[in-house]
């Protein structure tokens, strides 16, 4: 066996890869790109040096999927009477992760609040990703945006829920057994530690303005991971959960919550 099977049939390696490439290429773009001085807001500038995050966006895609691709067959993404379940909850999830923003609009504020209302996340949320690099309408604009969608709704999903639920909450289980024990951990078993790590860790994984929004909806997908058993039902929660705040967010100019 060649080592690049070797590779593909590490299931560990398949758990952990495609989240690390999104991770990584999170921490180039937010932390890295903007204090190299070869990038620069400037109009007379080619795109790729003014605004990077569309490249990046970009490659983000293309490794990432491949990575997915390449590892494939290690995932337990089998059919479910439970899938239902995981999109309706990936729905009202959703709503508790749009409402502080929907919030400011109700409330008719004029600047972000402080305090309680803070750390609930009650921001108006116009500044982010909205492919207005490109003329809206044309041929770039729209592979943007669907790239954007593609992170969002494929590719996020898949490896957050297969890192954080079928590897994560297995691995805690048993963290102290023959290495690679921990995968006959059957997929979903709950632990009071699991259900604490797993999803303070998927809040932590997101911005602080995030935070109330993503323990609400942490508990939750734990919740549905727990009660179906079902890998695909959890990633389908998050893609529908993913889709519709996407669709939100450009609707209604809330370019900050993706």
């Amino acid at each position: 066996m060649s080592k690049l099977e070797k590779w593909r049939n590490d299931r560990t390696l398949a758990h952990v890869v495609p989240l690390g490439i999104i991770l990584i290429m999170g921490l180039i773009g937010g932390n890295v790109i903007p204090y190299i001085g070869f990038f620069r807001d400037h109009s007379e500038l080619p795109w790729w040096q003014r605004q990077p995050e569309y490249w990046i966006l970009g490659l983000e895609v293309i490794l990432g999927t491949a990575a997915l691709l390449f590892f494939w067959k290690n995932y337990e993404l089998k059919w479910s009477k439970w899938v239902w379940f995981g999109a309706v909850m990936g729905a009202v999830g959703i709503v508790f992760w749009i409402l502080p923003t929907q919030l400011y609009e109700w409330l008719g504020l004029e600047e972000d609040p402080e305090g309680w209302m803070k750390r609930l996340g009650i921001q108006e949320r116009r500044e982010g990703f909205d492919g207005s690099l490109f003329e809206n309408g044309s041929v770039q604009y729209w592979v943007a945006v669907i790239a954007r969608f593609w992170r969002a709704v494929v590719l996020v999903a898949l490896a957050e829920e297969i890192f954080w639920r079928s590897f994560l909450m297995r691995y805690l289980l048993d963290r102290d057994g023959p290495a690679g024990r921990f995968w006959k951990v059957p997929f979903g078993k709950p632990s009071i530690l699991t259900f604490w790590v797993v999803t303070l860790a998927f809040v932590i994984a997101h911005a602080p303005v995030d935070y109330a929004a993503a323990f609400i909806y942490g508990v939750l997908a734990y919740w549905v991971t727990v009660v179906t058993r079902s890998l695909l039902s959890v990633v389908v929660m998050h893609g529908v959960a993913n889709l519709l705040m996407g669709i939100y967010a450009l609707h209604f100019g809330k370019y900050g919550l993706w």
